[in-house]
C-alpha cells in the first residue's frame, strides 16, 4: 500500500439482508486529494458501497481502511468524529427548519464555540452564497444552494475524506455546474479526498481523476477519468445494466 492511499476497500461483500449480497467482492482505493467517481447503471451497488464505506452498512466479508487503519466495523458517527469522514447523502441532507447558520453549527457540533465560529467564517468565504443567506431558512434555498450548504456542513469538522451520494440529483444543468465547481474547490482548497456516486457520468468524469464503473455488485471497469470518457464499454454497461 502506498503512503498516500486514503481509502482502501478490500474484497467487500455486503447487502441489506442476510441472504442477498449487493456487493460481491468489490475492491477499490483513493489516494490523497483525488476525486474518484463511482458510476454504473441503477441497481449496480454504487450507493450501497458508499453507505458501507461510511458505516451505515457493515460488510459481511472484506475490509475498509482509512489511511491504513481498519474501520470496517466502526459506525458512521465514530468515523465522522475520529477518522476524518464527511458524508453527504442524496436526500434530506439539510435541516430545512433551521437557518443556514444553524445547519453549519450542527455540522460543527464537535467543535468548541470559537473553532466553530472560525470554521463558519472560512466556509462563508469559500462559498459567498452562504454568507449572503446565513440567517435565511434552509427551506428557502434553491436546490443548488442546498447542496452547497450540505457540502459546507460536512466540511465543518475539516474531514480528510468526503463521500458524496449523487450530489447533482434533481438539479438543473446550471445548478449542476455550480455544485461540481464547488466540489472542485473543496479538493483544491481543503485538500480533501472525494469519493462520489454519480449518474451524470460525463459531467462527473470531467472533474474526476479516476473512476470505477460497477455492474451487478462488482467492478467492471476502472481507469483514468479522461480515458473512460471515450471507452465504448461504458455505453454497453449503461445500456445493458439491470434495473434498480
Amino acid at each position: 500500500m502506498t503512503n498516500n492511499r486514503v481509502i482502501e476497500v478490500k474484497d467487500i461483500i455486503a447487502g441489506y439482508t442476510r441472504d442477498v449480497d449487493v456487493l460481491c467482492g468489490i475492491s477499490l482505493h483513493t489516494d490523497a486529494a483525488e476525486i474518484v467517481t463511482l458510476l454504473g447503471p441503477n441497481g449496480c451497488g454504487k450507493s450501497t458501497l458508499l453507505k458501507t464505506i461510511a458505516g451505515y452498512i457493515r460488510p459481511r466479508l472484506g475490509k475498509i481502511l482509512f489511511e491504513g487503519k481498519d474501520v470496517s466495523r466502526i459506525a458512521v458517527h465514530d468515523k465522522i468524529r475520529r477518522h476524518g469522514l464527511g458524508f453527504v447523502p442524496q436526500t434530506e441532507n439539510v435541516f430545512t427548519s433551521l437557518s443556514v447558520h444553524d445547519n453549519l453549527r450542527v455540522g460543527g457540533h464537535y467543535l468548541d464555540d470559537n473553532a466553530c465560529r472560525r470554521r463558519i467564517e472560512t466556509l462563508c468565504t469559500l462559498y459567498p452564497v452562504l454568507e449572503r443567506k446565513l440567517s435565511a431558512s434552509a427551506a428557502s434555498l434553491s436546490g443548488g444552494e442546498r447542496q452547497i450548504l450540505a457540502l459546507a456542513r460536512a466540511l465543518m469538522p475539516e474531514p480528510t475524506i468526503l463521500l458524496l451520494d449523487e450530489p447533482s440529483a434533481g438539479l438543473s444543468p446550471k445548478m449542476l455546474d455550480e455544485v461540481f465547481e464547488a466540489i472542485q474547490q473543496i479538493r483544491a482548497k481543503e485538500l480533501v479526498t472525494i469519493l462520489m456516486v454519480e449518474q451524470n457520468a460525463m459531467e462527473a468524469l470531467r472533474i474526476s481523476d479516476r473512476a470505477y464503473v460497477l455492474s451487478m455488485g462488482t467492478v467492471a471497469i476502472t481507469g483514468p477519468a479522461d480515458a473512460l470518457m471515450n471507452d465504448e464499454r461504458m455505453r454497453e454497461l449503461y445500456l445493458g445494466g439491470r434495473p434498480a
